[in-house]
């Protein structure tokens, strides 16, 4: 089964409220007003694109290390998914998805890294429940986020859903409280720092196959035009 094809079907459960979710129906016409309103501001149009140059950055990885883009790119192309964190079911099927695809990506000469604006307890437990071997970066306020044109804010009808409802309070979970987050995006970023691919969608619900990055680094490889 593709990854949306397994998104698409966790998705339908959800709506139909089917055990273990027992989601109440009232939720689902907030949450589709709060994407179609994300997709309407047009910010997805805004972020990073291909042949753009990809911000540098240095971020803590779940153990507290620093983890520097640059030094990555020193030894091939970066892979680089900004999830929303660990309490997105749509998110650790797509890690799940990414980590099935990393020895593919890994034997194409790239790295794979996830960032998100969660804290590194969080990180941990994303690593550990979703058996990543891949590491997640924190990135706290969304700074690195924004710098790729990602970062948004969360409507206060939203805040309060996420808060009250969910009992998600943002907040605690990134560890600061700018109830900000990352639209999902994926880069593929060459080694001189150009960006051969992103894709970026404001419907968290919609994410890209793993296997689209192959041809992308494969080109990369042999030094083609992206």
């Amino acid at each position: 089964m593709s990854l949306q094809a397994a998104l698409d079907a966790f998705r339908a459960d959800f709506e139909a409220g089917k055990p273990p979710y027992n989601a109440s129906a009232a939720i689902h016409p907030i949450m589709k007003r709060a994407t179609a309103e994300l997709i309407a501001s047009g910010l997805a149009q805004r972020a990073i694109k291909a042949g753009d140059r990809a911000p540098t950055f240095a971020l803590p990885d779940a153990d507290g290390n620093a983890v520097s883009s640059l030094d990555l790119l020193a030894d091939g192309p970066l892979v680089v998914s900004f999830y929303r964190g660990v309490w997105c079911p749509y998110c650790n099927m797509e890690l799940k998805a990414l980590e099935a695809a990393r020895p593919q990506l890994e034997a194409l000469g790239a790295k794979l890294i996830a960032i998100s604006p969660q804290t590194a307890v969080n990180s941990r437990r994303s690593m550990r429940d979703n058996a990543l071997g891949f590491p997640i970066l924190s990135d706290t306020g969304n700074k690195v986020a924004d710098a790729f044109g990602l970062r948004f804010a969360l409507p206060d009808y939203l805040v309060e859903l996420y808060r009250d409802g969910f009992k998600n309070d943002l907040a605690v979970v990134n560890g600061e409280p700018s109830w900000t987050l990352p639209m999902p995006g994926r880069f593929v970023i060459a080694t001189d720092g150009t960006v051969l691919y992103a894709e970026v969608n404001p419907d968290y619900t919609r994410r890209p196959e793993p296997d689209e990055l192959m041809p992308v680094l494969r080109r990369a490889r042999s030094g083609a035009p992206a």
